[in-house]
């Protein structure tokens, strides 16, 4: 059996959770080698400081199975890099899932890899898909032929679990959902919009109200390069 090939773009101040969540899970996968890429062998540090360093660059990484794409504040910075953009549609020619989680989903759209599909991200990012032709879902995980995107931060576990069940069968994961002890039970209900307190949604938003604009500004730009017209797809 070939070794199944998984990449995750690792890039300056991506959330480190996006990544290592999904992470902790597909390399748990039988039969499967996770690459963490990047422009170079530089060790990458994440938004809060944490330092991951690189196993393999654009330039010398194998052809993937399973491309993925974490978010976090410096994404914006990947949706008009040229070399991230050619290598996601040069491995999307032939991986078998193109996959995100959190804003990560809005590079997979800036590569044109989202057009006509069904997507979800960051909910204080949600907005933004239709600028690059996808069809924005709240949803926690959403699966749109090959592709798979995953919401915010932590449920990027869910993400990997539920891709973990495609790719080798539903009792695999179940069976590395039970190895990591993955049975969440939060001390507060305050996850999602829906069910934080209005408070709290306000002064996240607020907080994160310049970002959200420099994203939609970047969302819009790269909507217009790949000719969506007013976030149509």
């Amino acid at each position: 059996m070939a070794l199944r090939t998984i990449g995750m773009l690792l890039f300056p101040r991506l959330t480190q959770l996006d990544l290592t969540g999904p992470y902790e899970v597909l390399a748990r996968l039988p039969n499967t080698d996770v690459h963490l890429v990047a422009h170079s062998l530089e060790p990458v540090e994440t938004d809060r400081g944490l330092t991951i360093v690189p196993t393999i660059t654009f330039a010398s990484c194998p052809p993937l199975d399973v491309v993925m794409v974490p978010g976090g504040p410096g994404q914006q910075g990947l949706m008009d890099d040229d070399e991230v953009l050619s290598f996601l549609r040069g491995q999307a020619q032939n991986a078998r899932y193109i996959t995100s989680v959190c804003t990560g989903s809005l590079v997979l759209g800036a590569a044109g890899l989202l057009r006509g599909k069904r997507a979800t991200c960051h909910w204080a990012a949600l907005e933004h898909l239709p600028l690059l032709g996808a069809i924005p879902v709240k949803e926690r995980v959403v699966v749109d032929g090959n592709v798979v995107t995953g919401a915010g931060v932590a449920s990027g576990i869910d993400f990997a679990l539920a891709l973990a069940a495609i790719l080798e069968g539903e009792t695999v994961a179940r069976e590395i959902q039970l190895q990591i002890e993955y049975d969440p039970a939060p001390p507060f209900d305050s996850g999602s919009p829906a069910t934080a307190p209005a408070e709290v949604v306000a002064a996240l938003r607020a907080r994160l109200a310049k970002l959200n604009e420099e994203r939609r500004a970047k969302a819009s730009k790269a909507g217009h390069r790949l000719g969506i017209a007013h976030g149509g797809g």
